[in-house]
């Protein structure tokens, strides 16, 4: 006669399955990581395309194999809070001596997440907020090391460069490190010039994203700290310095949100996440966490930013600004540079996809190389929000045009799907507020962007200047995903000549168009630019309006070329392989 399981028992073996699990993501995950350094010294580019798209799946495929077994293991206990809250504690005793305890903590609440379908959060079977404000463990290491200042800068440079495996001999890192010095005595004549460093300290791990590969330090100066990025390419003949990063603006577009992943291989993720936070400062630490691949924990601190901001602060979400969105109702706080999109029930004419299109799409970006120029997007299901931190305006829009995915309950508003963004100033709104100058650096970088997007095989669908916006650094980006696709689906022709009058004056085509069809002499048509600047752009991108330009650049990456965009704002080239 057997006996029921006591739900302590349960919930210790639950939690022991979910720690087990967790350390085959963490196993799976590093050894795709690891394999950077070898593809970066083969020049294996699609070797590192694939890891990437790989090692952004590991998270899921982990849980979709774990999923089952807690429930397995539960059995009609499954849904029992008493059992979760059990595991909960249990789990939170196995993880407390992890180097990665916060990524751990969010692995459980993905899990309790996947089986319950919680609506809003429940702090007691998830850690809504981290057990550990302080780290529960001592770095056996610290994550950076030390070179102490010297007059002679370059010798300083090459000390470093001798303790990174990526430049082959000695000559190459002597070459180096003086180029290194050459670019980075200027920058110091501000801070107290050679002799002011007092030390150099340099993580030590080696940050790799396509073509590239980064060191990343910083300076300690008699006048303060200077971010310090060594950037290194690896063309045919050989790798070599490409450029020295030495302005915050500069590091922190390397770890922007539209930028991809790197690939870091890290032992404790919050040491590493606090000394870059030590050289851009204003980077949510969030996007941090997102930089180095953790974009699940990412949300999670993104989540609880957004709790203490709430706390402290009065005003309401509200539309965004900017012309409303024919497939997406989107709506921000004025006090929160975050902003949520979600996906109306009916699309406005001329939308012909379907929800799932968008889904789909928003997936693609996710998986794709951004170039600099894709927002990232975090997905969020059953969020809930108190209903009096809305306008009502807000709430009547929700409700009349995205049903399917909000309703209010008494007084809470309930989002179950919906995408959060960085918030950007959508580029016909920024063009309306800004001087001459900032208005024509933006344009000219507008079609920088499309050509940017072309290069990583994208193509954005719809080039209307709503559908970009302009970050802090006064860089554009695109944003708008429901009509993305890969330029390689695209069919690009001339437009045919009309055979009479009556042709020509149409307002509808009179020849036949493919779903795939695209005629980029139609572009110059859409863009809604004033005379000035639509010369501007004409100036500098004209090419964008030629069949040839797309063709060709199709021809190529279908023929098996990878360009890779160059990731410094000042430079746009990309190189093609």
């Amino acid at each position: 006669m057997s006996h029921p399981v006591p739900i302590s028992r349960l919930a210790r073996e639950v939690a022991l399955l979910i720690s087990r699990a967790f350390d085959r993501f963490q196993e799976e995950f590093r050894a795709i990581t690891r394999r950077a350094p070898q593809r970066f010294a083969e020049r294996s580019w699609r070797g590192l395309q694939a890891d990437r798209a790989e090692r952004l799946d590991v998270y899921d495929e982990t849980l979709g194999r774990v999923v089952p077994e807690v429930e397995n293991v539960l059995g009609e206990h499954v849904q029992s809070r008493l059992a979760w809250i059990g595991a909960k504690s249990a789990y939170s005793a196995l993880i407390h001596q992890r180097d990665d305890w916060e990524i751990a903590e969010t692995f459980f609440n993905s899990v309790t997440r996947r089986i319950f379908t919680t609506v809003g959060v429940d702090a007691e079977i998830e850690f809504v907020h981290t057990d550990y404000e302080s780290p529960p463990t001592r770095p056996r290491h610290p994550p950076f090391a030390s070179y102490e200042g010297n007059d002679d800068l370059s010798e300083m440079l090459g000390g470093i460069l001798r303790d990174f495996p990526l430049l082959p001999d000695s000559p190459s890192r002597r070459q180096a490190s003086e180029a290194a010095a050459e670019k980075l005595e200027p920058r110091l004549r501000q801070y107290g010039g050679t002799a002011g460093v007092e030390c150099i300290d340099m993580l030590q791990t080696v940050f790799y994203r396509g073509e590239y590969a980064f060191l990343v330090g910083r300076v300690h100066t008699v006048g303060g700290l200077l971010p310090l990025v060594l950037c290194f390419r690896h063309p045919p003949e050989g790798v070599a310095l490409d450029e020295v990063l030495t302005a915050t603006n500069d590091v922190s577009l390397l770890f922007s949100f539209a930028r991809n992943y790197f690939q870091v291989d890290v032992d404790r993720p919050y040491d590493l996440v606090r000394f870059i936070k030590s050289i851009i400062p204003r980077k949510p630490t969030a996007e941090i966490y997102i930089s180095l691949g953790y974009n699940k924990h990412g949300k999670t601190e993104l989540y609880r930013h957004a709790l203490r901001h709430l706390a402290r602060s009065s005003d309401k979400y509200q539309l965004a600004a900017g012309q409303r969105g024919m497939v997406m109702t989107v709506f921000t706080m004025p006090s929160y540079p975050v902003v949520f999109k979600i996906i109306k029930d009916r699309f406005d004419y001329p939308k012909e996809c379907t929800r799932q299109d968008v889904i789909d799409r928003y997936r693609m970006v996710f998986k794709h190389d951004r170039a600099g120029r894709l927002i990232d997007a975090q997905e969020y299901k059953y969020l809930v929000l108190d209903r009096d931190r809305f306008d009502d305006d807000l709430v009547e829009e929700l409700l009349n045009v995205a049903s399917r995915a909000v309703c209010v309950r008494g007084d809470k508003v309930v989002i179950k799907h919906c995408y959060a963004e960085r918030r950007v100033v959508p580029l016909d709104v920024y063009l309306r507020q800004v001087g001459k100058a900032a208005a024509r650096a933006a344009v000219v970088d507008y079609g920088q962007t499309i050509k940017d997007l072309a290069l990583t095989n994208i193509f954005p669908g719809d080039l209307l200047l709503k559908n970009f916006g302009v970050t802090r650094q006064k860089r554009v980006v695109f944003y708008d995903y429901d009509e993305i696709c890969l330029l390689t689906d695209c069919n690009f022709r001339s437009l045919p000549e009309a055979s009479d009058y009556q042709q020509e004056m149409s307002a509808e085509p009179w020849f036949a168009v493919g779903r795939d069809d695209v005629f980029p002499e139609e572009f110059q048509y859409f863009l809604g630019l004033p005379a000035p600047l639509r010369s501007l752009f004409e100036e500098h991108h004209n090419e964008l309006f030629t069949v040839d330009f797309w063709r060709n650049l199709k021809r190529r990456i279908e023929a098996g070329e990878i360009f890779h965009v160059v990731p410094y704002y000042s430079c746009n080239v990309a190189a093609p392989h």
